[in-house]
């Protein structure tokens, strides 16, 4: 059992209009699921408000209510409920979550990993090492979450913070002495990581993305900057030191300082010794180690992981021993290979320079009689800026193009593809095809692949869905190009 006054430790409240020695049984920020006990928290969203539904979350049970403005209306109709009034009611929900679940980030190492792109990668990369290297971990990951052994399947990248404090409780429980989280820039700016004590923090990269949010890019550098502000003396920050906006990660940060990198001379130093479809021979601080992924972004990732083990104070030797064992994550230049070994790869690639470095990769690994075929869109209602930008690239790095639908949402699938248009240089024009129904689009690209041609089916990855007009349909990029491929050895 809780009680108010103890979940509100650390809060910085300007009233309280009524008891605190109530028991809370829950908390929610979503009106319908408030009950007895409860306190609703109302937060001001991008798409509402929940100062509108306080009334609603009382009549479905709430007995405490805690938001930014007090109605006095509101309190004179209702004096048997309980008013906090906050400074920031999203900010309060992390503090209060945390408190709730007995301040759970506190009692494991967690280690958060933030970046354009790599997140994924990273941290279930590290979350499976650690696993391996006898540790019972665990992930909240775009893909997935997991408590040791036990998968649950994941709905955001980094979830609100009753259900993130939630699942760090039951890690607890379950003996779990470390936790790989990703950071999305949407979760800083939410507060949804308020309240939570990182082990770390790892900076992958920023490029462009998510300008439908943050509006500049200024704005999105800022929005991760915070995480690293976040930190104490007792934490570390680990940062791709190659990356030129890294620096001002650091700025004012109080953790402990740290790189990897490529090119700059590093805490971390990768040198790429071969690069393969058959995957990465790294030297990595001086140790030589084989790698069953490919590309330079892979490099840098795995840069990532080794110097996150190691600062978690794990050898060196055995952490590349048992990272050489691991395979690319799921819809992360995921290979399939065809009876008449047309190799393709699937990749959530869904920005510019991911798409970039994935067909940099490809070229990197293949002679010049194999083609390139690249069947790629852009998710609707997102920012639309990178849609040129997106099929420029595609079109620079391809020898043909497919522009299909992603996750169109409630857009109309034929304008997204337009604006993409309108990036395509006019000598290219003629390499490229515009198909919106994307099984049709996947099998028409490998029906015009040839022996040892190489097609790349880019920005959904490991989704198992199309979102369309608010509706979810089944739809795997993977299990679409398996059946084309059986459909081709069966004639």
């Amino acid at each position: 059992m809780k009680l108010l006054k103890d979940i509100l430790y650390k809060v910085p409240i300007s009233s309280i209009v009524g008891r605190t020695d109530l028991q809370v049984d829950a908390i929610t920020a979503d009106s319908r699921k408030s009950g007895g006990n409860s306190v609703f928290v109302a937060v001001k969203g991008t798409q509402s408000d929940g100062h509108e539904f306080i009334s609603k979350a009382i009549n479905n049970g709430a007995s405490v209510i805690v938001c930014q403005q007090l109605s006095p209306v509101l309190q004179k109709e209702n004096e048997h409920i309980t008013f906090v009034q906050v400074e920031d009611s999203a900010r309060t929900l992390g503090i209060i979550a945390s408190n709730f679940y007995d301040n759970p980030s506190s009692k494991l190492k967690l280690v958060g990993i933030t970046g354009t792109n790599g997140k994924t990668s990273c941290a279930t990369l590290l979350y499976e090492l650690f696993m391996l290297l006898g540790y019972n971990s665990g992930l909240i990951s775009t893909i997935k979450n997991c408590i040791g052994a036990e998968s649950i399947p994941a709905t955001h990248t980094t979830p609100d913070p009753v259900t993130l404090n939630s699942l760090l409780n039951k890690m607890v429980q379950n003996n779990c002495t470390h936790c790989f989280m990703e950071v999305s820039s949407h979760a800083i700016v939410q507060e949804r990581i308020a309240g939570l004590e990182f082990s770390g923090a790892v900076f992958t990269n920023i490029t462009h993305d998510h300008l439908d949010y943050h509006k500049t890019f200024d704005n999105y550098i800022k929005a991760k900057k915070r995480f690293f502000d976040l930190l104490t003396e007792h934490s570390f920050a680990l940062i791709n030191a190659d990356d030129k906006h890294s620096g001002i990660m650091l700025q004012n940060s109080k953790a402990v300082k740290k790189t990897f990198g490529i090119h700059t001379l590093s805490d971390f130093k990768v040198k790429i010794i071969e690069n393969t479809f058959s995957g990465l021979h790294l030297e990595i601080n001086g140790k030589d180690t084989w790698f069953s992924f490919n590309g330079i972004f892979n490099a840098y990732n795995l840069g990532a992981i080794v110097g996150t083990a190691v600062l978690l104070g794990q050898e060196l030797s055995l952490v590349l021993e048992k990272l050489s064992s691991l395979q690319p994550v799921r819809g992360r230049f995921e290979k399939l290979v065809s009876p008449n070994q047309v190799i393709g790869i699937i990749d959530y690639a869904h920005t510019p320079d991911a798409l970039e470095n994935v067909l940099n990769t490809i070229h990197e690994c293949i002679n010049t009689n194999q083609k390139v075929l690249t069947v790629v869109g852009c998710g609707g209602n997102r920012d639309t800026s990178k849609r040129p930008i997106m099929a420029e690239v595609a079109c620079r790095l391809s020898d043909t193009v497919i522009f299909t639908s992603d996750n169109p949402r409630s857009e109309n699938p034929m304008l997204i593809l337009e604006q993409m248009q309108k990036g395509i240089p006019a000598i290219h024009l003629k390499d490229t095809l515009l198909i919106p129904d994307r099984k049709e689009a996947i099998k028409t690209a490998y029906s015009m692949s040839k022996q040892g041609d190489i097609l790349l089916i880019a920005g959904k990855g490991h989704e198992n869905y199309q979102e369309i007009n608010g509706i979810k349909y089944p739809f795997d990029d993977k299990d679409v190009l398996c059946e084309v491929m059986k459909e081709e050895n069966r004639k």
